[in-house]
């Protein structure tokens, strides 16, 4: 985890050194905050495109990002991310209105990656968007992680419903409750809380 741990530190470092004003973690990752650990072997993260420079195009350019981790002799590709301490990590743009509130409203969590180290401030998506951020992308292991959130109840089903309610999803949610059983948002749902 130590690999993960530098990861992170180098892209808080982008943070501090302004190449990005804000990120996410989003995906397995962002998840072990919040639910048992699962496998993964990349990063993702979200940041604003925002905050990015234009090129002489007018077209926003990731030429900002690259070009600094390079300076830090971070060159590698693999799978779609740049290889940081041995993690690629892919830094995905926010590309629609839940990844925009997504990030908006992150929170900053602190997480031990590994016995004994200090533990590292990192941005993490709430679980309710990242939970929505699955209803939408909606492949098996994304289906299995929302399962996870509401078994280990690791998320909050009335700011839940907010969420889809605001992203139209509520249709998606009800189709997931209908093929895997889990009970669909009704007053009950809520009365327990």
């Amino acid at each position: 985890m130590d690999g993960l741990k530098n990861a992170l530190q180098v892209i808080n470092g982008m943070v501090a050194d302004g190449i990005i004003q804000k990120y996410a973690v989003v995906g397995a990752v962002a998840a072990l905050n919040y639910i048992e650990p699962t496998v993964t072997q990349d990063l993702d993260v979200l940041v604003s495109f925002d905050d990015l420079q234009s090129g002489p195009s007018g077209l926003v350019t990731l030429e900002p990002l690259i070009s600094y981790l390079r300076n830090r002799g971070y060159t590698e590709f693999e799978n779609e991310g740049i290889v940081i301490e041995g993690w690629p990590v892919q830094f995905l743009p926010v590309a629609n209105d839940l990844d925009a509130e997504g990030l908006k409203q992150a929170v900053e969590v602190e997480v031990e990656l590994g016995s004994g180290s200090a533990p590292i401030k990192i941005t993490v998506l709430t679980a309710e968007h990242l939970v929505a951020t699955a209803l939408k992308v909606g492949r098996p292991k994304d289906r299995e992680r929302i399962l996870r959130f509401i078994d280990e109840k690791a998320v909050d089903l009335k700011l839940l419903r907010d969420v889809l309610s605001r992203h139209n999803l509520l249709e998606a949610w009800s189709k997931l409750c209908a093929q895997t059983g889990l009970p669909d948002f009704d007053e009950s749902t809520f009365e327990r809380s």
